[in-house]
């Protein structure tokens, strides 16, 4: 059987976790395959909202297995307290969570490197969540790193402290202000390390070889979105892993010729949060109203959202470079109301009209140039099928559809699972 990639095609946030949750029956394996507690994927069904930052969004099914593979990054502390409210919830992890030997772990003193070094850029600061994440990464391909294999090791906590010790003379060089207590913060750690070796650590991937060689179906989860990809996103206002589709061999050791569809999910408007450029964002009331609908604050941050019109360039783009094969749009409801409106199909790029992505998109460089469309008044939450949709909502799924050449076969209408209507 081959494996199944669900991707974000945007700048993150386009609602990874609660697609992921909705086509989870289908599947008997979700695996995460890059990033780690810097992303939020929300799912919300019987009334309740979940936030999940480094578990994969199959874990509320019975009947999957959930994998965290290599290419994750795995804070301890922030695990336990994912691990702590799934058992709030009844939710019987431990005889469905596997966790890759080869998995990165983060350390206290990565997340306080993240806060040193942020703190040394002033102005030029990329928005990072200080979580950790590039420090980590940065030790692995710098071959320092610790994995979750070596917990299994005799030596395992001198290995911590040489890391440890190193980091701290690190945090020292970039002299900021920097106030912390590693012995407070390593009560913690050691505590979620406990926790964490309770659960199955395996050779992830021989295990998914097995599972394919056995006919099991398999889903990909990626985190963060494409434009993000530490390779091809908005550098270097980007995470630290590859987000797109090839990110999911190296994440799990599959092979690229056992890739089979690639979902690619997208807003029906655009977002951003933290650093970086934005061509379409909107500063006036319009790109207020869509922030205060669609609830854009960030699920691990809550910083607000910028918004804007979709841009259709990027989206291209996005979907190029991961092959994207059906696409799924969200949020739909959020523009319902609005007169016109509008969508970025080309830029103006140093006096020429492109479209593609350029290498800068910084404004100095660039202007959207926009297609208008008719908007819809009706209210999309309460839609149960695509009959019911209005003609405008349809006319604008079309139009899409026919610029990105690749059919969207799922909209969403709503935050709930079951707020999700297949074409």
């Amino acid at each position: 059987m081959a494996v199944d990639l669900l991707l974000g095609l945007q700048w993150g946030d386009e609602g990874k976790g609660k697609i992921v949750d909705v086509l989870t029956s289908k599947y008997d394996i979700i695996a995460r395959f890059q990033g780690g507690p810097n992303a939020g994927h929300t799912l919300e069904f019987d009334g309740q909202k979940h936030v999940l930052h480094t578990i994969p969004s199959g874990i509320f099914h019975d009947d999957s297995i959930n994998l965290v593979g290599n290419g994750v990054v795995i804070d301890p502390v922030i695990f336990k307290r994912e691990l702590d409210n799934l058992a709030k919830h009844n939710v019987d992890y431990k005889s469905k969570l596997l966790i890759s030997r080869k998995a990165h772990l983060i350390l206290p003193t990565h997340r306080l490197l993240d806060a040193a070094s942020e703190a040394s850029k002033g102005k030029a600061k990329i928005g990072s969540t200080l979580k950790g994440i590039g420090p980590t990464y940065m030790d692995k391909t710098g071959r320092n790193g610790l994995r979750v294999g070596d917990l299994e090791l005799e030596d395992w906590k001198e290995r911590y402290r040489t890391l440890a010790d190193k980091h701290e003379k690190m945090i020292a060089f970039y002299d900021v202000d920097v106030q912390y207590d590693l012995a407070e913060l390593e009560k913690e750690f050691w505590t979620a390390i406990e926790t964490l070796k309770e659960l199955t650590f395996i050779d992830s991937e021989e295990y998914l070889h097995q599972a394919m060689k056995n006919g099991k179906t398999i889903l990909a989860e990626g985190a963060q979105g494409s434009l993000l990809d530490i390779d091809f996103g908005t550098y270097p206002f980007v995470t630290s892993s590859n987000t797109t589709a090839a990110g999911a061999c190296t994440g799990l050791g599959v092979a690229p010729r056992n890739i089979g569809d690639a979902f690619g999910i997208f807003k029906a408007y655009t977002t951003r949060v933290g650093s970086g450029p934005f061509p379409t964002e909107l500063f006036d009331e319009v790109g207020e109203r869509m922030g205060k609908v669609g609830n854009e604050f960030g699920a691990t941050t809550g910083r607000k959202r910028r918004c804007g019109w979709l841009d259709l360039v990027a989206l291209k783009y996005a979907v190029q470079v991961n092959g994207i094969t059906q696409l799924i749009m969200m949020k739909g409801d959020v523009l319902s109301g609005f007169d016109t409106l509008k969508v970025c199909t080309a830029y103006k790029y140093k006096g020429d009209e492109i479209t593609h992505l350029p290498f800068n998109i910084e404004p100095e460089n660039l202007e959207p140039i926009y297609t208008e469309v008719k908007g819809w008044k009706e209210d999309l939450t309460k839609m149960k099928d695509a009959s019911s949709l209005p003609k405008e909502f349809n006319d604008y799924v079309d139009f899409l559809e026919k610029e990105l050449e690749t059919p969207i076969t799922i909209v969403s209408v709503g935050p709930d699972r079951k707020q999700t209507i297949t074409r």
